[in-house]
């Protein structure tokens, strides 16, 4: 319970759900994605675009203040975790290759 005698939020998702919807969002677009479950750490999505293989990142799902949010590796948010096509929107644009 948290000091004002609320229960504190959970996610509506699992990390792994989040991740798995982004996954699905990022494949309609072309990525390759997989879902990396690391020992003694958060699970990731771990993003690849097929046509430029130096351009990949691992999203995260955490939690903040204000709501669970994807993240980007460098820990700089993305978007809230229940707007899967912004975020995947977000990530499409960052690992698109460019002419």
């Amino acid at each position: 319970m948290t000091p004002d005698g609320m229960e504190p939020a959970t996610p509506t998702k699992s990390r792994i759900e989040y991740l798995e919807e982004l996954g699905e969002e990022l494949v309609a677009r072309g990525f390759r994605v997989r879902l990396t479950l690391p020992r003694g750490q958060s699970p990731a999505l771990h993003v690849a675009n097929p046509d430029a293989s130096a351009l990949t990142e691992n999203i995260l799902v955490e939690q903040a203040a204000d709501g669970w949010w994807f993240w980007w590796s460098w820990s700089e948010r993305i978007t809230l975790a229940d707007d899967t096509a912004g975020a995947a929107d977000r990530v499409a644009s960052v690992l698109a290759a460019r002419p």
